[in-house]
């Protein structure tokens, strides 16, 4: 077997078609990550002319004047396969070493063990505890088996399941409210539209009044515009925003009020013209249709109201989507706080939900939760948003850390907490 570089074409070939492929083990990622001073290699180990293990390995300088190396997501290779994961594991720290490398941090797309609906552990089920042995087995350091976000890409995420579903079939099998509420938005006129480059700031500014909300310092807008610039074209992102179309939705409800208005009129007549029908039940209709109009005459002013103040187009949240392998994932996403009433990223998500299903995808991944089920978790309204939807949790493996020197990697460790200590102190600042 040979261990060397492997070219651009030569990695994306292998990558794309294996089974723990992932957005972040691609050329593509290689590149946008150049602009946040991150070098890249792409890696393989060949055997017979086949490439049969592979990585995308990222690279930076650290406050001790060494490197740290990173393959986000992981090595491209068979985990359970201890001989191989050995041998290219060895290569790899050979790689390192020669390289002024302190270590390899990975965190493999791999499921640690099967979990249901609700975060359960499902018996019988299937796990890959021998891939973590083997990692253990080899030197790695594992960061452990987290419940919250710590690492540098959740452990714990939510999916869907659309692999040979309809998109009846996946709304058939969601939470009842979360049905609900998607209907509504449908009949309030809120509809998702996709945005191009030239339409970057609102995607940022969005971001940016999530990020004083939730109180979490976001991006530059310039990160965004290299995301764009690197991954668009290729088909990996997608940004959608969701829009509520007011001057629709004036015009909706005043087609509502006059049909209601026809009906009222329309029952009178044939009841004074002496039609046989039962008094109390014609009462009552004509009593349940006033009471349609009065709430949709409120619901008409409330929405000339909008128009008048914010416009006959309102953009109200967004969601930036990154799109590879088997699956469609939501990365981040937010809403504006003044119009966090119409609850858009029900709209939103369910938009990325057909995408996945509608061009033969597998999954639909909501990205990060808590792996904390009780209710009293920070985090666990998130997780109900995103289980309304149905699918299951998925539990990672976790974040490991293959070190090449423990000098070193104590000294690193020792100025990363230092350096972060005084990067938080300036941002409360």
């Amino acid at each position: 077997m040979e261990f060397r570089k492997l070219t651009e074409k030569e990695f994306d070939n292998f990558a794309k078609k294996h089974e723990n492929a992932s957005f972040n083990q691609t050329s593509q990622w290689g590149k946008l990550k150049k602009y946040n001073n991150w070098d890249y290699v792409f890696l393989g180990l060949i055997d017979k002319k086949k490439v049969i293990a592979a990585t995308l390995l990222l690279s930076k300088m650290t406050p001790v004047k060494k490197k740290m190396f990173y393959a986000p997501r992981g090595f491209l290779i068979d985990y359970k396969n201890y001989d191989l994961l050995k041998e290219f594991t060895n290569n790899i720290k050979k790689y390192a070493k020669e390289n002024n490398g302190i270590f390899v941090k990975i965190d493999p797309y791999i499921s640690y063990q099967e979990r249901d609906i609700d975060g359960n552990i499902v018996p019988d089920g299937y796990n890959n505890k021998d891939a973590y042995k083997n990692l253990i087995d080899l030197g790695y350091k594992h960061f452990g088996f987290n419940l919250m976000q710590e690492t540098l890409q959740p452990r714990w995420i939510f999916i869907t399941e659309t692999k040979d579903k309809t998109v009846d079939d996946v709304f058939k099998n969601m939470d009842s409210k979360t049905r609900q509420i998607i209907r509504k938005n449908e009949r309030m006129c809120i509809k998702t539209r996709e945005i191009g480059y030239d339409e970057l700031d609102k995607f940022k500014d969005i971001m940016a009044h999530t990020g004083d909300r939730r109180k979490f310092i976001d991006r530059p807008f310039s990160y965004y515009q290299n995301m764009y610039k690197t991954l668009h074209d290729d088909g990996i992102l997608k940004i959608l925003v969701a829009e509520l179309h007011a001057k629709e939705l004036v015009s909706t409800y005043k087609k509502e009020i006059k049909e209601l208005k026809e009906e009222l009129k329309l029952r009178k007549t044939k009841h004074d013209n002496g039609l046989k029908m039962n008094e109390n039940k014609y009462l009552s209709k004509q009593k349940e249709t006033e009471a349609n109009i009065e709430r949709i005459t409120k619901k008409l002013k409330e929405a000339e109201e909008l128009r008048k103040n914010s416009g006959d187009t309102i953009l109200l949240g967004g969601i930036l989507f990154l799109i590879h392998g088997n699956e469609v994932v939501s990365l981040v996403g937010g809403s504006y706080d003044k119009y966090m009433e119409y609850q858009s990223a029900y709209t939103v998500h369910w938009a990325g939900c057909k995408y996945a299903i509608e061009n033969g995808y597998s999954r639909y991944n909501f990205y990060g939760i808590t792996g904390d089920f009780d209710p009293k978790n920070p985090l666990y309204g998130l997780y109900l948003f995103k289980k309304g939807y149905g699918g299951k949790v998925v539990e990672l493996i976790g974040e490991f850390d293959l070190v090449i020197s423990k000098f070193w990697y104590i000294l690193y460790k020792v100025a990363f907490k230092m350096y972060h200590g005084i990067k938080n102190i300036k941002n409360k600042e």
